[in-house]
């Protein structure tokens, strides 16, 4: 009775080099994937023979170890590994892409773990003015700012034509305070902040500001 760990193993024919030119080899082969280890091994040796440390102990080996026995000996023993059905350079992708990957996926993304707090991130919100009445606001300039209803200024902040500028030796600050009963103006207007001009708006207590 022969134990099948996986189909791959029924229906992958393997690859094998049975002769080069004239020259016979094993009646079983070489197969093309044990030169492939062949060729990457002896390169990784030669790479760390460049190394500061593993160069040293690399260079006390005999060139025929080094370069032919070693290789030799782990492209068979990764050529006749076999895990789960798969070989060595199939199983190990798996294995790195695992150990690499997340460990929780909802919609094919990464995602927290259960129970984790997820906290967004800071929104600014800005009304547009389109609900007829003030909210608090605090800006700071330079910029300007559109008022589209009946309102009261006072501050420590002065206006030169348009602009809205800080007195000397204060802290600009604008407000600007909604009366009861206050309208919404024909047309806007707009108030200019110099740089450092700071603006504040008090919502109508009344309406629940």
């Amino acid at each position: 009775m022969i134990e099948i760990r996986s189909y791959r193993r029924v229906f992958d024919l393997e690859r094998r080099i049975y002769s080069v030119d004239h020259l016979r080899l094993n009646p079983g082969g070489i197969p093309v994937r044990g030169v492939v280890y062949f060729l990457a091994i002896l390169l990784a040796g030669l790479v760390a023979g460049d190394l500061p440390l593993l160069g040293v102990l690399v260079a006390k080996l005999p060139w025929y170890l080094r370069d032919i026995a070693l290789p030799g000996a782990g492209a068979t023993v990764l050529s006749a590994i076999r895990l789960e059905g798969r070989t060595f350079h199939l199983a190990a992708h798996a294995l790195v892409r695992h150990w690499v990957g997340p460990r929780r996926l909802a919609g094919g993304r990464r995602c927290a773990a259960i129970g984790a707090l997820w906290c967004p991130r800071e929104l600014v919100l800005l009304p547009d003015g389109s609900d007829g009445r003030l909210r608090r606001l605090r800006y700071t300039g330079p910029g300007a700012v559109l008022v589209s209803i009946e309102h009261e200024r006072r501050g420590r902040a002065r206006e030169r034509g348009s602009i809205a500028t800080a007195r000397p030796g204060r802290r600009p600050a604008l407000t600007i305070a909604q009366p009861a009963g206050a309208r919404a103006l024909e047309r806007g207007q707009v108030i200019a902040l110099g740089r450092g001009a700071r603006l504040r708006v008090r919502a109508n207590d009344s309406r629940g500001g």
